[in-house]
């Protein structure tokens, strides 16, 4: 207990999966979490099963919402010291099959609602001299992949963005530390949904999919307290890869 005590935290995307699971992690660890979600329903129920959590419903893709969020939270608790941009979207989709809708979609929730975040929690973070940005990218932004085109290529943007923030604030003297998450295929409601649609279309892959190794989402938020801990002062700039040897392994990581 208390690694991460009294600490001030953001986490978009936290009303479920991997986002909701660093949200309760930190809070047992001590930290004062704001939930920040599009989905006011989801996110209100959550932060009300959580000690120590409150929701702001957020649309991550709008500058102006990212100034008044930061904002009202150095007001409320005096300081920001973690962010955690996990709001993300994927659709299955080749570039041959990816529409400018999907690629604009995807692009605004992960792509732009990184910089935002990133941009504002830096503002404010190297007033105090020290913090904790840390962006949840994915395997997808190291191996790729035919169906995840969109997905893949914004996550490989925040991949170039989160070491882009830890640089300048190195060489700026900021204190603020940028780290990026890239967990493999982890037990979250995103996956499922990916799933589905494979069942749908493919039942021969949904059943190789079912064959595969699959994490849990506390493996991503043991991470994510790790990052927004001071046990991780000299950690800047990392990739850091959960995915229990899926990007390095020649075939599938059986179960």
């Amino acid at each position: 207990m208390g690694r991460v005590a009294d600490k001030i935290a953001i986490i978009t995307g936290g009303a479920s999966g991997l986002g909701l699971a660093s949200a309760r992690r930190l809070a047992e660890e001590g930290a004062s979490v704001v939930i920040a979600d599009i989905n006011k329903e989801q996110g209100e129920a959550a932060a009300g099963e959580i000690p120590g959590v409150c929701f702001e419903q957020h649309d991550v893709t709008r500058e102006e919402n990212w100034i008044r969020l930061v904002d009202k939270v150095v007001a409320e608790y005096g300081r920001l010291d973690i962010l955690l941009n996990s709001a993300g979207i994927v659709r299955l989709a080749s570039i041959e099959d990816t529409t400018e809708e999907t690629w604009r979609q995807i692009n605004a929730v992960g792509t732009d609602g990184t910089f935002f975040g990133c941009k504002h929690a830096l503002r404010v973070m190297k007033l105090n001299g020290s913090g904790s940005i840390i962006n949840m990218c994915s395997t997808a932004s190291i191996q790729g992949g035919p169906m995840i085109f969109a997905y893949a290529a914004s996550k490989s943007a925040i991949r170039g963005m989160t070491k882009s923030v830890a640089v300048l604030s190195v060489q700026s003297g900021y204190g603020v530390r940028c780290n990026s998450v890239h967990p493999g295929n982890m037990r979250t409601p995103m996956l499922e949904g990916v799933r589905d649609i494979v069942r749908e279309s493919d039942p021969q892959a949904a059943q190789a999919m079912d064959g595969i190794w699959v994490g849990e989402p506390e493996d991503v938020a043991n991470m994510v307290l790790f990052l927004a801990s001071d046990e991780s002062s000299a950690v800047n700039g990392a990739a850091m890869v959960i995915d229990n040897t899926t990007t390095i392994t020649e075939g599938a990581v059986p179960r």
